[in-house]
């Protein structure tokens, strides 16, 4: 291999050929073959390939909410039934829906497992639909884009048996519990989750768990051990979603939900076995 001449530069590429040319880019040496003409001087082939773009993908098609609306459109389907049922939009909770739906763990003793799910779509008066359906639209729409359809579904559904399973523990075993607000809490964790993935600020999702659990306690009438039953197993199945390794991610995910789910029925058939 020839050398260039002493005091000339040998092209970065080609070490055996000389040059007085650089890239003005970078500044390398580089000989006429591996020089490109560009807006300003002449740029080397390496410069010329990084600064090619790479090309987005183009965003699918009906890429919004919908598990949303559709769960905000089965809440509000159920709550106007049983209004038609009470003949009352207060007192909508006289319907027979309740009786049949409402989460009563003496009733989950009894074999109505339903009541574990169905409650959740129950709703007492205009002001506690209102609010939770609020809740659910603010923190649903993002929340599903970022997570997928069927995560979001799979993380609402577990927050909502993760809520009625603190209930049968703790709660009354005789009093009726009805809403979607563990469901509710278990998207705030999930949004909180999502945030410290994306290093993004979550002081406000912060914020605004903590308001809500000192409501849950001031206010009376509302029920302590779904809120946070919803936010602690909401916690877990999110982080599940998040955090798990790439490779094997819809594995992880998919093994993680099933096992929290089987662990939250075990509890609920434990604790009902002890009571018999």
């Amino acid at each position: 291999m020839t050398q260039p001449p002493a005091g000339v530069a040998a092209c970065v590429r080609h070490p055996d050929r000389a040059t007085r040319l650089a890239c003005s880019r970078c500044g390398r040496p580089a000989c006429p073959d591996c020089l490109r003409a560009a807006s300003v001087g002449h740029q080397c082939v390496d410069c010329v390939a990084a600064a090619v773009p790479t090309r987005a993908p183009r965003p699918a098609t009906g890429t919004g909410p919908v598990v949303v609306p559709t769960l905000v459109a089965l809440n509000l389907a159920v709550f106007a039934w049983t209004v038609v049922q009470a003949r009352s939009l207060l007192d909508n909770a006289d319907a027979a829906l309740f009786r049949q739906w409402a989460l009563v763990p003496d009733a989950v003793a009894e074999g109505e497992w339903w009541r574990l799910i169905t409650a959740g779509f129950l709703h007492i008066g205009p002001l506690h639909i209102a609010f939770n359906m609020f809740a659910l639209w603010v923190l649903g729409r993002d929340l599903e884009i970022v997570l997928g359809r069927a995560r979001f579904l799979a993380l609402y559904m577990v927050s909502l048996l993760g809520g009625s399973t603190a209930v049968v523990l703790f709660a009354d075993p005789q009093q009726y519990v009805a809403g979607a607000s563990g469901a509710v809490f278990g998207l705030m964790s999930g949004l909180l989750l999502v945030l410290i993935r994306l290093r993004r600020p979550y002081g406000p999702v912060v914020a605004i768990i903590v308001l809500n659990l000192v409501i849950t306690q001031v206010v009376p009438g509302i029920s302590m051990a779904g809120h946070v039953g919803g936010l602690v197993v909401g916690a877990l199945a999110a982080a599940a979603l998040v955090f798990a390794p790439p490779r094997q991610r819809v594995l992880v995910q998919s093994a993680a939900l099933v096992l929290l789910t089987a662990v939250l029925f075990a509890l609920i058939a434990a604790h009902l076995a002890g009571m018999a």
